[in-house]
């Protein structure tokens, strides 16, 4: 298995499979931004990680890009890949050659509050803004548009009045911790089909 992104998801996920609540070895660690969380716990876990970004490779075609990503993916034996933070689009080769072997967590509740730029905080910031009464998390696959992919799992929140951005994101990240293990876990037992 492997993961992308940065920090709470991740070691949640790492102590879930630790304590063996879910059988998966996590294997590697691809982030975009090597000052990330996930790399000092891919670290504390003894998992090997790799910073792959623009800004590393500025003058590879969008193929030798992508190439990047598959080639380390295929090192390792991945046959599932684990978004948890990763903010930027999976290179459409890599999505294509793991169609629906690819998840990822959203702090909404799909379709709604999805799409480009529509990450961490500013989901929470737009909740609120929007005056919606409830929030929560979605478990989805990825296709090649953002936070578009078939729902897995959803799970609600009641916005209270007295609600912010931060309150909100502790409520979502709660729910994101309980379930997205679960989520891997019926994946692992054949109850959840990709």
């Amino acid at each position: 298995m492997f993961a992308s992104g940065s920090g709470s998801n991740f070691r949640a996920l790492l102590e879930a499979s630790k304590s063996n609540y879910i059988k998966s070895e996590f294997k590697l660690l691809i982030t975009n931004n090597s000052r990330c969380g996930a790399v000092d716990i891919a670290k504390e876990f003894s998992i090997e990680s790799f910073h792959i970004s623009r800004k590393i490779f500025p003058d590879l075609n969008d193929s030798d890009y992508a190439k990047l990503f598959s080639d380390l993916l295929d090192k390792y034996c991945i046959d599932l890949i684990v978004l948890a933070g990763y903010m930027k689009m999976i290179e459409l080769d890599v999505i294509r050659k793991f169609t629906n072997r690819i998840i990822n967590v959203h702090p909404a509740l799909l379709p709604s509050f999805g799409g480009k730029g529509m990450y961490g905080m500013n989901v929470h910031k737009a909740v609120i803004k929007s005056g919606v009464k409830e929030s929560g998390v979605t478990i989805h696959l990825v296709d090649e548009v953002y936070d578009n992919g078939r729902i897995l799992l959803q799970e609600k929140v009641i916005v209270e009045n007295n609600d912010d951005e931060f309150t909100l994101r502790e409520k979502v990240l709660a729910l994101e911790h309980r379930y997205y293990k679960e989520v891997i876990k019926q994946i692992e037992e054949g109850k959840l089909v990709l």
